[in-house]
C-alpha cells in the first residue's frame, strides 16, 4: 500500500509539475490587470472624465461675458427723389460702404446665488464621478476574486478526483487478480472499472470547466493573459474579521453609498437653482462701438458723403420674471419631487447594504464552523478508506465496503473545497461592502 501511496503522490507531483510549466497568474497580478484592462472600470472612468471636464471650466461661468462683432456692409441702390420744386428732383443710383464693430460686456452680478448652486453641483458631479469609478473597481476586484478562486477551488476537485482514481485503480487490479485466483468474481472487477471509468469521466469535465472559469478570468482582464496559463493551488482565506470593524462607519466606507449620497446632494442644488429662477437678474453691461458710413456716390443732396460713430456705453440691466405660464412654480415642484425620490433612493440603498453586510457576516461565520470541521472530517475519510484498501486486500471488506468508503472521501473532498470556497466569497462580499478591497 505504501508503494501505491508513493505513486499517488508521484501523479500528483507529475500534474502540478506539467502545470508549473504554464505561466503562473497571481491573484495581486490578476487584478492589477483588471483595474488597467477591465471594460467595465473603463467606461466608469469615461463618465468621470465628462464630470471632471465640466468642472474644470465651471468656474469661468463666474466671469463677464465679452463677445465682438464686426461687419461690413455694400448697398448699391436705384433712388428716386421728388421735392416740391420740380427743379431739384432727382433719380439714379446711390452706392455706400458700411463698416460697424462692436465689443460688448455682459456681467451677471445677482442671479439669486443661482450661479453658485450650478458651480456647486458641477463640483459635487465631478467628486461622484470618483466615487462611482472607486465603486466599479471594488465590484470589479471582488468578482475576479471569486472567478480566481473558482478555478482553485476547481483545480483542487480536479487534484481530488484523481486521487480517487488512484484508489479505483487499485482496486481494479485488486479485483482482477482475486478474479484470476479464484477467489472474486467478475462483477466486482466490471464495477470497479465503472468506478473507475466514471472517474475519469469527472476528470475530463472538470479540465473543461477549469478551462471556461479561465476565459471568464481572462475576459475580465481585458483578454490580457496567455493562452494557457496557471493560477494558484490554495484558497488564502482570513478567518479574523470582525462584525464591528466591517460595519464601522459603513457609510463613509462604502463607496456606492457615498455616491449615492451625492445623488441627494445633486438633487438639493438643483431644487436651489429652480428657486433662484424666481429672482430678479442684475447685470453690468458694457460696450464699445464702431461705426462708419462711406457714400461713395450720392443721389440725396442733404445726405453726408461721409459719416463715422465711435464710443463706449455702459450700464445696468434689471431682469424681473412676472409671469411665464406657471413654468418656474411647476420645475420647482419637480426638483422638490426628485429630491425626495433621491432621498428614498438612497434610505433603500443604505438598508439593502446593511442587509448585505448582515447576510454576509451570517454566511462568513457559518461558512467558518463548516470549514473547521470539514478539516477535521477529511482526515477521518482519508485513513478510512485506507483502513477499507487494505482489507479488501486482505480479503476482510467486500468491494461494495470499500465503495462505500471512497463515496465517503469523495463527499469529504467536495464539502471541503466548497466549504474553503465559500468562506472565501463570504471574505470578499465584506471586505467588497466594507469597500476595503480597494484600500
Amino acid at each position: 500500500m505504501k508503494v501505491r501511496l508513493f505513486a499517488l503522490s508521484v501523479s500528483i507531483l507529475f500534474f502540478s509539475l506539467s502545470s508549473n510549466g504554464q505561466e503562473l497568474i497571481t491573484l495581486e497580478e490578476a487584478i492589477r490587470l483588471a483595474l488597467q484592462k477591465n471594460y467595465d472600470v473603463q467606461l466608469a472612468k469615461n463618465t468621470a472624465e465628462v464630470a471632471s471636464a465640466n468642472q474644470d471650466y465651471a468656474w469661468p461661468a463666474l466671469l463677464p461675458q465679452i463677445n465682438a462683432t464686426g461687419a461690413v456692409l455694400w448697398n448699391a441702390n436705384k433712388q428716386t427723389l421728388e421735392f416740391e420744386d420740380a427743379t431739384r428732383n432727382n433719380s439714379g443710383k446711390a452706392r455706400s460702404q458700411n463698416t460697424a464693430a462692436s465689443v460688448q460686456l455682459n456681467w451677471i452680478l445677482f442671479d439669486g446665488t443661482r450661479m453658485f448652486a450650478t458651480l456647486e453641483r458641477i463640483n459635487t458631479l465631478e467628486a461622484q464621478g470618483l466615487l462611482v469609478v472607486k465603486d466599479q473597481m471594488v465590484n470589479t476586484i471582488a468578482t475576479v476574486i471569486n472567478t480566481y478562486y473558482d478555478i482553485v477551488r476547481q483545480k483542487q476537485q480536479l487534484n481530488a478526483t484523481q486521487e480517487q482514481m488512484a484508489v479505483s485503480e487499485e482496486r481494479v487490479k485488486l479485483a482482477d487478480r482475486k478474479l484470476q485466483v479464484g477467489t472474486g468474481g467478475k462483477p466486482e472487477l466490471l464495477q470497479a472499472k465503472v468506478d473507475y471509468n466514471s472517474q475519469r469521466t469527472l476528470v475530463i469535465q472538470q479540465e473543461a470547466v477549469i478551462l471556461m472559469l479561465k476565459e471568464q478570468l481572462n475576459a475580465l482582464l481585458g483578454s490580457q493573459l496567455p493562452a494557457t496559463y496557471e493560477v494558484a493551488d490554495s484558497i488564502m482565506i482570513d478567518l479574523t474579521l470582525q462584525k464591528e470593524a466591517i460595519a464601522n462607519n459603513l457609510e463613509s466606507s462604502n463607496y456606492g453609498l457615498q455616491a449615492s449620497r451625492f445623488n441627494l446632494e445633486v438633487a438639493q442644488l438643483s431644487l436651489h437653482e429652480r428657486r433662484a429662477d424666481l429672482s430678479p437678474v442684475i447685470s453690468a453691461n458694457g460696450a464699445y462701438n464702431f461705426n462708419q458710413t462711406d457714400n461713395t456716390l450720392l443721389i440725396n443732396p442733404f445726405a453726408a458723403l461721409f459719416s463715422q460713430t465711435k464710443g463706449f456705453n455702459y450700464g445696468f440691466t434689471v431682469t424681473m420674471p412676472v409671469f411665464n405660464g406657471m413654468n418656474r412654480v411647476r420645475e420647482i415642484q419637480q426638483s422638490k419631487i426628485n429630491y425626495s425620490r433621491q432621498r428614498l433612493l438612497y434610505d433603500q440603498q443604505r438598508q439593502d447594504v446593511n442587509v448585505a453586510l448582515q447576510n454576509a457576516f451570517v454566511s462568513y461565520e457559518n461558512a467558518k464552523e463548516i470549514l473547521l470541521i470539514e478539516e477535521e472530517n477529511i482526515l477521518l475519510a482519508k485513513e478510512n478508506v485506507f483502513i477499507a484498501l487494505e482489507g479488501f486486500k486482505r480479503g476482510i471488506i467486500t468491494a461494495i465496503e470499500l465503495r462505500t468508503a471512497q463515496q465517503s472521501l469523495a463527499d469529504a473532498y467536495n464539502r471541503l473545497i466548497n466549504a474553503r470556497y465559500l468562506t472565501k466569497v463570504a471574505e470578499t462580499e465584506l471586505l467588497r461592502l466594507n469597500g476595503a478591497l480597494l484600500r
